[in-house]
């Protein structure tokens, strides 16, 4: 069962860039998309990376928060660029928690875009 979550990725600062659509598939695995806009592309015409990694990051310290019940912050970011998302693509993504200690929370994200795999990421959060 798919079970809708996050109001949180769509407030603050994301909703400045359009907010994420995400989605909890089971105890480890969540899934969010979002469109290109005109607004995320870089003078290249294809998706700024600063956006790219912010969705990432909004992803995965989203779902740590989820699987914790509390507050968590990005203790560690690392993102591979591996492909363009150009303007209007649905950029969907998959977020699986690695493990969760009583203190931090390690995930892993694939944004995937109708063409090929757009970005890698993976991340550590702080549990507050």
């Amino acid at each position: 069962m798919v079970k809708k979550v996050m109001d949180e990725t769509n407030t603050g600062f994301m909703k400045h860039i359009g907010g994420l659509s995400l989605e909890k598939l089971d105890a480890s695995n969540f899934k969010f998309s979002v469109v290109v806009k005109d607004i995320h592309l870089n003078s290249g015409k294809i998706a700024h990376g600063g956006f790219l990694s912010t969705i990432a990051d909004t992803a995965m310290g989203t779902v740590a928060h989820v699987v914790s019940s509390k507050r968590c912050v990005t203790i560690s970011l690392d993102v591979k660029f591996i492909s363009a998302a150009l303007l209007n693509h649905t950029l969907v993504g998959k977020v699986k928690i690695q493990k969760k200690t009583n203190s931090l929370v390690f995930t892993t994200c694939e944004v995937f875009s109708s063409e090929a795999v757009v970005i890698t990421a993976s991340g550590v959060w702080k549990i507050l």
